[in-house]
């Protein structure tokens, strides 16, 4: 390959945490908690740009760049009166992107710190997460 190239993959590689054996899938979920989006991009292309819920006034959504830790189909929060909590992927300690059914404030601050998507969103994030894996996956959040 040209020395051009090898550095294209090397740079798309820092920026998006894509790993380059046998064209693996880089996914990225950008949370903008100003905005309150969250977009995802698969082979640094937009495939899907939702409203979310972030911490409200007393909590925070904790900024930064992760990989997801742990995935569930369902989980129930212990910290907050056993709390459904599906399809979680979970990316620091008990902090998540997960459905559900507050529908009506997603687009506002509204959890305890979690990132929460309308849950058809949340399953097919879960499931593209399952499909390429959570070492080709990265979480960015920022302000």
């Amino acid at each position: 390959m040209k020395k051009t190239v090898l550095m294209a993959i090397a740079v798309a590689t820092m920026l998006f945490g894509a790993t380059v054996q046998g064209g693996a899938a880089s996914l990225v979920a950008s949370v903008d908690i100003s905005s309150q989006t969250m977009t995802v991009s698969q082979y640094g292309r937009v495939i899907y740009s939702w409203p979310v819920s972030t911490a409200r006034s007393g909590y925070i959504t904790p900024r930064g760049n992760y990989r997801p830790t742990r995935l569930h189909r369902m989980w129930y929060s212990r910290k907050y009166e056993m709390s459904p909590m599906p399809w979680s992927v979970f990316f620091r300690g008990g902090y998540a992107i997960h459905g559900t059914n507050a529908v009506k404030r997603l687009g506002t601050p509204a959890s305890h710190g979690c990132i929460r998507l309308h849950t058809s969103n949340a399953a097919r994030f879960y499931a593209l997460v399952k499909e390429v894996g959570p070492g080709n996956t990265r979480i960015v959040v920022v302000n």
